[in-house]
């Protein structure tokens, strides 16, 4: 039995001014989130990139090619009525941030590790006004209390449709730092991304590359790079 699919039934999207931002309509029709709720951006930017992906919509609808419909509707329906639970969650990164648990051993990845990730590290502590310590080897050393406080401060002062892009920054990451950091542009998106897979990178080059965790990586780099255009388009002048 084949799976029952939406069918597109509108002739174009829309952007059109509403009370508390901007909504997308569909021959005039609101669009509505799936908890129905109404779908209300905070910039016409955003707005315009959600009506852009109805409008490329064909013949039925494909939920997996509106990635943007996909994070505003998770903002709306999830994160709003969550706030404190996702940035706390989240928030808890900075105690086991990946750039701070560094290798043993052999020297080669040690120096990559110091070489990339404590520019990073020094980027918070002047920028964020943190300082996190790196630790050698897998077991967990709690980070300085009050610079988690000040993260998670932070975290918090997210709103709904940041926080949820912010989401996958941090959990694709595994980096709290390398989150704030592709959120407030203190390098490439590209670059970040890159950084947050150097224990990876450095697998690959010593085994060789396995062609599924490549294809899963490539997956989330997708992901993470999105969630960075989510930012681009809340903070659009």
């Amino acid at each position: 039995m084949s799976e029952w699919k939406a069918k597109r039934f509108w002739k174009a999207a829309a952007v059109v001014q509403a009370t508390d931002g901007y909504a997308v309509e569909l021959d005039g029709r609101s669009v509505k989130t799936p908890a129905k709720r109404a779908l209300v951006l905070p910039t016409q930017a955003l707005a315009q990139a959600v009506a852009t992906e109805w409008d490329a919509q064909t013949e039925v609808i494909t939920p997996n090619t509106m990635p943007v419909t996909k994070t505003a509707n998770a903002a709306i329906d999830k994160v709003s009525v969550q706030h404190a639970e996702v940035a706390d969650m989240l928030a808890a990164y900075g105690d086991s941030d990946l750039l701070c648990y560094r290798a043993d051993a052999p020297e080669e990845l040690i120096a990559r590790q110091n070489e990339q990730w404590n520019p990073m590290l020094d980027w918070a502590e002047e920028v964020l006004e943190v300082r996190l310590h790196p630790r050698t080897g897998i077991m967990h050393a709690p980070q300085d209390a009050d610079a988690l406080a000040k993260l998670t401060a932070r975290t918090h002062a997210f709103s709904p449709f940041e926080l949820a892009a912010f989401h996958d920054l941090v959990s694709l990451s595994g980096s709290l730092v390398l989150g704030f950091a592709a959120a407030m542009k203190a390098r490439p998106a590209e670059e970040v991304w890159d950084l947050s897979r150097l224990d990876e990178n450095w697998q690959e080059e010593q085994w060789g590359e396995d062609e599924d965790a490549t294809a899963l990586a490539l997956i989330k780099r997708d992901a993470f790079l999105h969630a960075v255009r989510m930012f681009e388009l809340l903070h659009v002048e």
